[in-house]
Formats: C-alpha cells, sequence, structure tokens
C-alpha cells in the first residue's frame, strides 16, 4: 500500500530522517517505534504532507508519490488522526465531519444525508455516536470516535494514529482496539504511533523501531518483547521497575481536608478532596488528562487559591500563603508544562538550576551574585542527575525535553524537599530518561519524602506508586494499592465507576 524508499530529512543542524526504508500493507497495523527526536513524527509528516523529504522516494499503491499538503493526502485516502484532536466544541458531530467538504445541495448543507453515513460508519465498525450532539458535550473516547469517522467519512484506506491512547483509559483503549482490528480486516492499513510497548505488542502486526534518525530494526510482532523493543529504541538493557526496597511511610506530611478548587472557565474543577501522602511513600494520582488533577497540583504550590479547604504540610497550613512561602514550608514542585511553568527556555542551565535559590546566601557575596558558587552548585547537580548538555551555559531551550525534565527535577530535589509534587514525570521523554526518573523518585521516597505523582500514564502510576488515588470529575474516586489492583478496575474508576463496584471486578 505504501512504500517510502531512503527517506532523507535534514533540518538545521540535525539529520531528523536518515535513509530510512518503510512500509505498510492492507490488512496490517505497522507500528512506528522510537524515543523522542527519532524521526518518527517527521516521518509521518512527510507522508502526509506537511514536510517534503530531501533525498527518496515515496509511493503509494505502486504509483509515484509526491503530496505537497494535507489536503492531497487525504485525496490520495491518507488520513491522519492526531494525539491533540482537530474538532470545533461547539459544533455538532456532523457539522464537525462535514468541515471542508463539499455540500450535495451546494451553497446549502446537507447535513441528513453526512448524520445517515455517521450512524452507517458508526454501525459498521462500532463507532457509534450522535450525530446531532456537540463535541464539547462527549466524552474524550467519544471524541476520538469522531475523529476516526472523520476520516473514514473520507474513505482514508492509509490511516496514521499518532499516539491515539495518551487520553483514554483502559476500556477507551480496549475498545478504540476493537474498531481498529475491524478496519484492518476490511483491508485498511494502519500506521500506529505510541511509545507504551504493550500496547504495541497488542495491537501490532509488525514494528519498526527509530533510533537517532535511522532504522534500528523491522520485525514481526511475534518475534519481539518489551525488552527487545526497549534495547533496540535505546542500544542497552532498561528496567522498567525501578528498583528499591519496599516503602517505609511514616507521619502524614501533607494533609489535605475538603479542597474545593474553580476552573478557569467557571464551575468547579476539584470537589471536596481529602487527601493523605506520608513521608516516606509515593501517592499516585491516576485520571484522565481534565479531571482535576492539574489544579489540584497547582493549589498545592500556591498557584491558585482555593474556594474552600485546608492544605497543611508538615503541620503548616499553607493556603492562602504565596508560592514561596509554600516552598519555605517544605514543597518542592515538578509542574506539568516544563518549558511554560517550570524553565526559561532563554536562560542557561545555571540560571535555572539558580531560579529557586536566588535569595540563598550561599550563592551571593556582598550582596551580589557569587557565581563560582554558583556554577560549582550547577556542576555538581548536572553530574550528579547525569543532564546531558554541552555547557553549563547552554539555554535550555536547546535541551532535549528528557534532560530539561532531568534538570528540574534536580533543582528542585537539591534542597531536600519535605513534600514533593511531580506532575507527569516522564511525559514526552525517552524510556532511558524515564527510567533514570523513576529511580530518583524511589530515591527520595527512601529519603523520607512524601511525594505525590500526577500521570496519565498508568505503566508509570503500577510501577513506581505505593498507593494510588484515582480522580474523576475533580473527586477522589477511591485509594487504591497498586500491588492488588488490576489496571481495569483502576480504569473503571477512571470513568467514575465506585470503587466498592470497581474492585469487585474479577482480575
Amino acid at each position: 500500500m505504501l512504500e517510502m524508499r531512503g527517506i532523507t530529512k535534514r533540518f538545521p543542524g540535525v539529520i531528523a530522517c536518515d535513509d530510512v526504508s518503510f512500509e505498510v500493507y492492507p490488512g496490517e497495523v505497522h507500528t512506528l517505534l522510537g524515543e523522542n527526536g527519532a524521526g518518527k513524527s517527521t516521518l509521518m509528516k512527510i507522508v502526509y504532507g506537511l514536510y517534503r523529504a530531501d533525498e527518496g522516494e515515496v509511493f503509494l499503491n505502486g504509483e509515484p508519490l509526491r503530496i505537497t499538503s494535507p489536503n492531497q493526502a487525504i485525496s490520495h485516502g491518507i488520513g491522519m488522526i492526531h494525539q491533540h484532536f482537530m474538532l470545533v466544541p461547539t459544533l455538532t458531530v456532523a457539522e464537525n465531519v462535514a468541515l471542508g467538504l463539499k455540500s450535495s445541495r451546494g451553497a446549502l448543507t446537507d447535513l441528513d444525508s453526512v448524520s445517515a453515513r455517521i450512524v452507517e460508519l458508526g454501525e459498521t465498525y462500532g463507532l457509534r455516536v450522535d450525530p446531532s450532539t456537540p463535541v464539547w458535550q462527549l466524552s474524550v473516547g467519544e471524541q476520538q470516535r469522531v475523529e476516526i469517522i472523520k476520516a473514514l467519512y473520507r474513505d482514508a484506506k492509509l490511516l496514521i494514529l499518532d499516539e491515539p491512547t495518551a487520553v483514554l483509559t483502559p476500556q477507551e483503549v480496549d475498545q478504540l482496539f476493537v474498531t481498529l482490528r475491524t478496519l484492518t480486516a476490511g483491508g485498511r492499513g494502519l500506521i500506529f504511533i505510541s511509545h507504551k510497548l504493550h500496547e504495541v505488542l497488542s495491537l501490532s502486526t509488525r514494528i519498526t523501531v527509530l533510533r537517532n534518525g535511522r532504522v534500528t530494526g523491522s520485525i514481526p510482532v511475534e518475534g519481539a518483547t518489551r525488552d527487545s523493543l526497549a534495547q533496540m529504541m535505546v542500544g542497552r538493557a532498561v528496567k522498567f521497575a525501578p528498583d528499591g526496597a519496599d516503602a517505609k511511610p511514616t507521619d502524614v506530611a501533607l494533609e489535605i481536608r475538603g479542597l474545593r478548587v474553580l476552573r478557569d472557565r467557571g464551575g468547579e474543577g476539584v470537589c471536596g478532596v481529602d487527601l493523605d501522602v506520608r513521608a516516606g511513600e509515593i501517592m499516585g494520582v491516576a485520571g484522565v488528562s481534565g479531571n482535576g488533577q492539574m489544579l489540584l497540583a497547582e493549589t498545592i504550590a500556591g498557584l491558585r487559591t482555593p474556594t474552600a479547604g485546608s492544605i497543611k504540610i508538615v503541620g503548616t497550613e499553607v493556603v492562602g500563603m504565596p508560592p514561596k512561602g509554600v516552598r519555605d514550608a517544605g514543597l518542592a514542585y515538578v509542574p506539568e508544562e516544563r518549558m511554560k511553568d517550570g524553565a526559561i527556555g532563554d536562560f542557561t542551565v545555571s540560571e535555572n538550576i539558580l531560579l529557586i535559590d536566588h535569595n540563598d546566601p550561599r550563592y551571593l557575596k556582598h550582596g551580589m551574585f557569587d557565581f563560582e558558587a554558583i556554577r560549582k552548585h550547577a556542576q555538581r547537580l548536572v553530574d550528579e542527575y547525569t543532564v546531558k548538555t554541552p555547557t553549563l551555559d547552554t539555554p535550555v531551550r536547546n535541551l532535549s525535553g528528557g534532560n530539561i525534565q532531568k534538570m528540574i527535577i534536580a533543582r528542585e530535589l537539591s534542597g531536600t524537599p519535605e513534600v514533593l509534587v511531580v506532575a507527569q514525570p516522564t511525559r514526552g521523554v525517552d524510556i532511558g530518561a524515564a527510567e533514570y526518573i523513576h529511580t530518583r523518585l524511589i530515591g527520595q521516597r527512601d529519603q523520607a519524602t512524601a511525594i505525590l505523582m500526577i500521570s496519565e500514564d498508568l505503566d508509570e502510576i503500577f510501577g513506581v506508586s505505593d498507593r494510588v488515588a484515582v480522580m474523576y470529575e475533580g473527586q477522589i474516586m477511591g485509594i487504591v494499592d497498586p500491588n492488588t489492583a488490576t489496571r481495569e478496575q483502576v480504569g473503571l474508576m477512571m470513568a467514575g465507576v465506585a470503587q466498592d463496584e470497581a474492585l469487585s471486578q474479577p482480575t
């Protein structure tokens, strides 16, 4: 169906794709796997007409293909399901599907026929959704169905799915995979991009791994394991669960009672949350994006003011304190958005490391910065946390996502905090950096820090947490033991099922 031969794409100072060959046959799911920056997205953007290759050829059904725009790709039967949905929330499902297409009624819309076709596609592929419903009223899983229906409505024969499970519950992932298998059974070809190895092994027909812009291997799924794929991705063996002794929690270090927080657009986003995190444990917070986890983290950090409730750090009430006061009470905070809230891209590595300590007497001399002391401090953290940077004077924007995250974690943990709130600690970082970050979190826990870890990655939640709190629509649905609960049970709670009912489901 699709053949790419010797594709090379250069950007200033980097070769994103280096002589890459890749093909997709009708009726198969060919997974493209690799770390961040390996070249996966660049390769797919060439297929979809967003980039042009500097070298190489592309063939579709045996015919040479030169695509210069997504519109042209769609006309050739190529569809792409983006990780961040391309839908207009205020329009209905039918209106979203019809956008950009000619109407059979000329200047007038023909939403009746569009709706009928949506219902037909939904029945055929298990993508049932009401065409008259506004998109903003749909769940995340239903919105993804609309994205797939949009591609099928345009008769896409080759579908590219970029991290399609990132915001879905385990049950929604299972439903999606049923749909994708139905599509391939009908002769469509699928390119699946994901970093979740258990999903890759569950869905794929074949797997191609990219590292530093080059293909390191292409194998049938029957010959693949998590360990072998990880080794192909990073060039060495990877531990998926960090080593460490069992947690030995002591006293409550973070105490939250009756917390209520408003969303930016109005309405309550955190609804009466009660939560205790003890020194020497990692409390994971699981939930689909947008269910109040980030509001909770920002409120603990002093970035939002709750409408009601109490937050105590080692017995000190911090509601109403500015962020500096919360830090002085013993909090360290690793935010979800690295470059928006955690670092300043134009500042150097050493300047970013100093951000939270710029008033510390250890780094001042006669009221001025002591640059020698600052550099020694920065170099120690860079070495200890293996932050890969050309120099301490390199602007942080030039570092990879994994190294920026390691730098932020190094800075936050340098003050030996009583409580650490870390949001999405390994989102967008490669497997090697994720392994290192998890090991550091376990090490910090063993130094008696209370850690609240917010993550949408259930592999991470189950691999690192000592207890797991599940959030749904701003409420804690329950707290479970990751050693006895299953992903499916946690997934039910993430979808709003009460804890007792979810845990009664068979394992």
